[in-house]
């Protein structure tokens, strides 16, 4: 098959038309020697040609370009996306199970590099106790106040609300039967021991998680980190431990602050619904509300808060060269975080049920 005329852009709508009927058996021999303009649309064509022969088992040879040319047609062939594996056939348990040991497997692979970049972070912070000049004070307040302080007002009022709707409806339950100077326990241990920290907790992960992969992801995807190993710096030391202790001195003050906006909330509505006066909620508070609940809630904050930093700064090392990576990586930080805050909750609380607490 000779190959003459115009094989660039202008022309190559006329050309994809007359090699789409070109087919086998073959072997087809193709000589480009007669091409008069050849660029980038014309290698595509011919190398979009060769592939599909190529797929139907016809043997094709390219004689005759120039040797630029045949360059550009290598490199437009390399580019070319590989095919889609076609998708497996057999016995559905056998490709569920497959499938389901594929998950177990990269669950597990994450799982230890989590805890592979915990043990890095203890290793730098152990090197900062002998050496304080290697921690980043700057880095860590910067992160304070972008983590922190920046959340106090959505937990504040998160937590505010959270209140309002237990008295509202501990009101409703409690009026049946006379009990409802009892909304008051409820308020205090239902926010003081569980519902303050946990939902202040998913806050924060729905924040600093996505907002720690997103950073770092995008250093990642600018190569500034190997830039940064290529110049002798740790990033490790560099961006992950401030972040991470930033985020351990700024959730437990998080949760303190959203459980008194949740008693608040909570004392308000009990005032309005059932007529509670606030210096009632306060003696009923003090006086039937132990301190070991609000002990137990503030307990969990510090293992919350480094679940949620290693998670961000885990998964923003792990970001590609592209967009979609990040953006895939930053949701799944995201949802990671949470689901691990709720399974350590649960964790937590069966372990003072067991203790007694």
């Amino acid at each position: 098959m000779a190959l003459s005329g115009d094989f660039s852009l202008s022309g190559v709508e006329t050309i994809l038309t007359r090699l789409a009927a070109v087919t086998g058996p073959g072997p087809i021999v193709v000589d480009g020697a007669g091409i008069a303009a050849f660029d980038t649309a014309g290698a595509w064509a011919i190398a979009t040609l060769r592939h599909r022969l190529a797929a139907e088992g016809t043997d094709v040879r390219i004689e005759g370009l120039a040797p630029e040319r045949a360059a550009l047609l290598d490199t437009v062939e390399k580019s070319l996306p590989a095919d889609t594996a076609p998708a497996p056939q057999g016995n559905r348990f056998i490709l569920w199970l497959d499938g389901f040991g594929a998950d177990v497997a990269g669950a597990w692979g994450t799982l230890t590099e989590i805890v592979s970049l915990l043990g890095s972070i203890i290793v730098r912070l152990g090197a900062a106790v002998r050496h304080p000049s290697r921690l980043r004070l700057t880095s860590i307040v910067f992160h304070l106040q972008s983590a922190g302080l920046a959340a106090v007002p959505i937990a504040a009022l998160m937590s505010f609300l959270i209140g309002v709707v237990l008295a509202y409806m501990g009101a409703v339950q409690l009026q049946q039967f006379g009990a409802e100077i009892f909304v008051v326990d409820l308020i205090a241990i239902a926010v003081l021991r569980e519902l303050g920290i946990l939902l202040t907790a998913i806050i924060v992960a729905g924040r600093s998680a996505s907002a720690f992969t997103a950073s770092i992801g995008s250093m990642k995807m600018r190569e500034e980190i190997d830039a940064m190993r290529t110049l002798g710096l740790d990033p490790i030391q560099i961006l992950v431990v401030p972040r991470v202790l930033a985020l351990l001195i700024a959730l437990p003050l998080l949760g303190v602050i959203a459980n008194f906006a949740g008693l608040i909330g909570g004392g308000v509505m009990a005032w309005l619904t059932l007529g509670i006066s606030p210096e009632t909620f306060m003696v009923r508070l003090s006086d039937n509300v132990a301190v070991a609940h609000y002990i137990v809630g503030l307990v969990k904050a510090p293992f919350f808060a480094i679940v949620i930093a290693l998670i961000g700064c885990h998964h923003g090392l792990k970001v590609k060269g592209n967009a979609e990576s990040l953006g895939s990586l930053t949701s799944a930080s995201v949802v990671l975080a949470i689901f691990l805050v709720i399974v350590l909750d649960a964790i937590f609380a069966i372990f003072f049920a067991t203790v007694g607490l």
